[in-house]
Order: structure tokens, then C-alpha cells, then sequence
């Protein structure tokens, strides 16, 4: 496994980020449940590894690993629950209302 540097890591992110924006921006709004859908299982992955982490450092008594798994918990929790949200309010919006279909009978 190769080494990267801290500035090949930060191109990395950079463009890992440009496109991604790029990419997110092209999807139309149609699509944009099932694209959080698939957001949330990824957070689900990273609570997974997170929790990993933490049980990693609290056996070997590493105090900085287990800061940054509760850090990445945290953030992950935060993700899963808000994508929830926004998936729930976004279908939500394409449910019928109870006043419509009592004037359409």
C-alpha cells in the first residue's frame, strides 16, 4: 500500500468533491429520494465502521482513535438521521392530501 501525502490526500478530496457536486447537481428532483436512499445506506456503513473503531481503541487503549470514532459516530448518526428526515418530508410532499380526495369523490 502506498503512502499519500498530505497534499495528495487534499487533491484527492478536492476533486472527489468538484465532482461529486458536479454529479449531484445533474440529477433531476425526481430522483432525488432514492439518491438519499442510497446516502443513507452509506451512513449506515460508516456508523458500522465507526462503532468498529471505537471497539478497536477501547481494546488497545488508544484515546485519540477512540476521540475520533465517537467524532465519526457522531457525524454518521447525524447523516443517517437527517437523510431520514428528508426522505420522510420529500415523499411526504407526493402523498394526497385528505382535502383533495374528499373534493374529487
Amino acid at each position: 500500500m502506498t503512502d499519500l501525502s498530505l497534499n495528495d490526500a487534499l487533491w484527492v478530496l478536492l476533486l472527489g468533491s468538484l465532482l461529486g457536486l458536479e454529479l449531484i447537481g445533474k440529477v433531476p428532483p425526481t430522483l432525488h429520494t432514492p439518491l438519499m436512499s442510497g446516502a443513507n445506506a452509506i451512513s449506515g456503513i460508516t456508523v458500522l465502521a465507526a462503532l468498529t473503531l471505537i471497539i478497536k481503541a477501547g481494546t488497545s487503549g488508544n484515546g485519540a482513535l477512540m476521540a475520533l470514532g465517537a467524532v465519526s459516530l457522531g457525524f454518521a448518526l447525524f447523516n443517517v438521521i437527517g437523510g431520514f428526515l428528508v426522505t420522510d418530508r420529500m415523499l411526504a410532499m407526493f402523498s394526497r392530501k385528505p382535502a383533495r380526495q374528499k373534493e374529487k369523490r
